[in-house]
């Protein structure tokens, strides 16, 4: 069975992205940034929400594709279609019985992708493993919260600490599950 954990760039203040989902201000480069490449190639499953599926389509993502190529990906929406999709695409009904199977069936740990709303309702329902943040040293003052509007308290237990030269972090903490 498979961990899932929460891999994700925030801001100092807790945002994922600014308003209008401005991501601008995140750090694009460096040693921190190489590091977060290499740790997505361990995993083999991706979970997200719909509209962190579709944000990739800023990027270049076309609907339906994967965004990770090695990846199987399940986007949990109610409405999402595609007119085609690619065979390692799946999109999964917000069930938690569904992200348990998954969980489940998992081959390695489970890389879940931005999305502060899917990640809070999976915070809310005890289903993070981990929390594997890319701390950058900005504020933002508005936007995408870590975990949405989800109000669940949580207690992390601290199992890495990296600091890169250009002030960005990333902390690996463990959920407690009490």
């Amino acid at each position: 069975m498979g961990k899932i954990i929460y891999y994700v760039a925030s801001s100092l203040d807790g945002f994922i992205s600014g308003p209008n989902e401005d991501i601008s201000m995140f750090g694009s480069g460096g040693t921190g940034i190489k590091k977060y490449f290499e740790d997505l190639k361990d995993f083999r499953t991706v979970i997200m929400g719909r509209k962190t599926y579709e944000f990739g389509y800023k990027y270049g993502l076309v609907p339906g594709q994967a965004a990770y190529q090695h990846m199987q990906h399940h986007i949990f929406s109610d409405s999402l279609t595609f007119e085609t999709k690619a065979e390692s695409v799946h999109v999964e009904p917000r069930k938690i019985t569904r992200v348990q199977e998954i969980k489940a069936s998992a081959s390695s740990d489970i890389y879940l992708c931005g999305g502060g709303v899917f990640a809070g309702w999976l915070l809310d329902h005890q289903l993070i493993d981990q929390l594997k943040i890319k701390l950058n040293p900005i504020i933002l003052g508005a936007g995408t919260r870590l975990f949405g509007p989800s109000k669940t308290n949580a207690k992390l237990d601290l199992i890495q600490d990296e600091t890169f030269e250009d002030g960005l972090k990333i902390i690996t903490y463990s959920i407690s599950k009490d």
